[in-house]
């Protein structure tokens, strides 16, 4: 099988969120699969197996990380676009990815590759306290938001600063743990994303956080449109646009390398 280390929401290496991507054309079993994202160790691998002309989708997609599936992640699925576009001869547009979280159009424009997600509105959970204690700083406000919570912190600087006990974000109920804050550097919005029972201690940039984050912030800052930086140690950018109850995410990508998987499956 062939297989591609792509680095998404960046367009030079060594930043921004390494995916591993291997197209399929047949699929092996989900212990297989489970395996060879272990084996990776990205926050995620992508598997992609073209459809035939005529069906809904264009092609079948799915992540997991090193320790499970994970129904929706925008950094591999961009990783997967950028893949098709510049080394598997998609020439259209326009891509659609049946998922977990249903049918995922992708589309190509001006260099940059748009995401079309499910936007994720938060819920607000009443009490704080077990989150400020758990991240190690003062918590504004705390959000759920399907598979993830939305923490709301007051400055970028605490956001940057974060050193979170892990073992305690492991027993929230949510596995994937957002914090955020107004933007600073000319950015609208600065967050991180923390997910260790996931296998994932910080994600460098996750597509499928600004699915909560988009709505949270257009909504609080009265605007359809946020230019987004996840700060972690490789940082990456995003362009976030709310579309009704859709989120389109713009980033770029650049691949690392092309190789060859040879281990059996």
């Amino acid at each position: 099988m062939r297989y591609f280390h792509v680095d998404a929401f960046t367009d030079r290496p060594f930043r921004g969120n390494p995916a591993g991507v291997v197209p399929l054309e047949a699929w092996p079993d989900d212990a297989a699969l489970l395996a060879m994202a272990g084996e990776h160790k990205h926050a995620e691998t992508a598997f992609v197996k073209l459809l035939p002309d005529g069906s809904e989708a264009d092609a079948h997609l799915r992540w997991f990380t090193p320790a499970m599936e994970v129904e929706l992640c925008g950094h591999a699925t961009l990783a997967t676009a950028h893949t098709l576009r510049h080394h598997l001869g998609w020439t259209r547009d326009r891509i659609v990815f049946d998922s977990l979280s249903g049918l995922l159009p992708v589309g190509f424009f001006d260099g940059r590759i748009v995401l079309d997600f499910p936007a994720r509105s938060p819920e607000a959970i009443a009490d704080t306290v077990p989150y400020q204690r758990a991240l190690g700083c003062s918590v504004d406000e705390v959000h759920a938001a399907s598979t993830h919570l939305l923490c709301v912190v007051n400055d970028a600087a605490t956001v940057r600063s974060l050193s979170p006990d892990m073992e305690a974000l492991r027993g929230f109920e949510q596995y994937g743990i957002i914090v955020t804050a107004p933007g600073d550097e000319g950015y609208d919005v600065v967050s991180r994303f923390f997910a260790p029972r996931a296998g994932v201690p910080e994600d460098p940039v996750t597509g499928s956080a600004h699915c909560s984050i988009a709505p949270y912030w257009c909504g609080r800052l009265k605007t359809s449109e946020l230019e987004c930086y996840q700060a972690s140690p490789r940082g990456g950018a995003l362009r976030c646009t709310m579309d009704g109850d859709r989120v389109h995410i713009a980033g770029r990508a650049v691949t690392y390398l092309e190789g060859t998987i040879l281990a059996p499956t």
